[in-house]
C-alpha cells in the first residue's frame, strides 16, 4: 500500500515540473569519423585475406580518395602468388622485432610459478632461448587462472 502512495506521488510530482527539453540533435554534416588508425596497405591486405570475395565492395565504402588507394593495393595483393601474400602477412601482423628481448625480460621479472608456466606454453623454438630455466619441473597442479596469465604475457610480449 506504501508504493501505491509513493507512486501516485511522484506522478503527480512530475505533472508539476516543467517538461524536461531534449538535447539537440547534430546534423549529420557536422559529425566527423575518426582517422584510420592502420594504414591503407594493412587494411587492404587484411581485408585480402579475410574477405575476399566483398574485398572490393568493403574497400570501396571507404572515403573516396582513399578508397582508390585502398583498392589499388587490393589489386596488387590479389595478383599476387597466395604463399608471397600470405609472407606479407606473417611479416606486417607477426611478432615484434623486439619481441624476444620482451620475453626475456618477462621472464627475468615474473615469480616463479608464472615463470614456469610461461616457459611450459612456450613453443620450442623460444623455449631454446632460455636453457637457463630448461631443468625446472613444471608443475602439474596448476591454476587455470594461471595458465590463461601466462599465455596473455606471452602474447603480450610477442605482439
Amino acid at each position: 500500500m506504501d508504493v501505491t502512495r509513493v507512486g501516485r506521488v511522484l506522478r503527480k510530482a512530475r505533472k508539476l515540473l516543467p517538461a524536461r527539453k531534449e538535447a539537440p540533435r547534430a546534423p549529420v554534416a557536422e559529425v566527423t569519423l575518426p582517422a584510420l588508425s592502420l594504414p591503407l596497405e594493412r587494411i587492404a591486405l587484411v581485408v585480402c585475406v579475410l574477405a575476399r570475395e566483398r574485398a572490393a565492395d568493403l574497400l570501396g565504402g571507404l572515403v573516396d580518395a582513399e578508397a582508390g588507394r585502398a583498392l589499388r593495393h587490393l589489386e596488387r595483393f590479389a595478383a599476387m602468388p597466395s604463399a608471397q601474400r600470405q609472407a606479407k602477412v606473417a611479416v606486417g601482423f607477426g611478432e615484434r622485432a623486439d619481441g624476444a628481448s620482451r620475453l626475456a625480460l618477462f621472464l627475468e621479472t615474473a615469480p616463479e610459478a608464472l615463470r614456469q608456466e610461461a616457459l611450459r606454453g612456450l613453443p620450442p623454438y623460444h623455449r631454446s632461448r632460455f636453457p637457463q630455466w630448461e631443468g625446472t619441473a613444471p608443475r602439474a597442479d596448476t591454476a587455470p587462472a594461471l595458465t590463461a596469465l601466462a599465455e596473455r604475457r606471452i602474447r603480450e610480449a610477442l605482439r
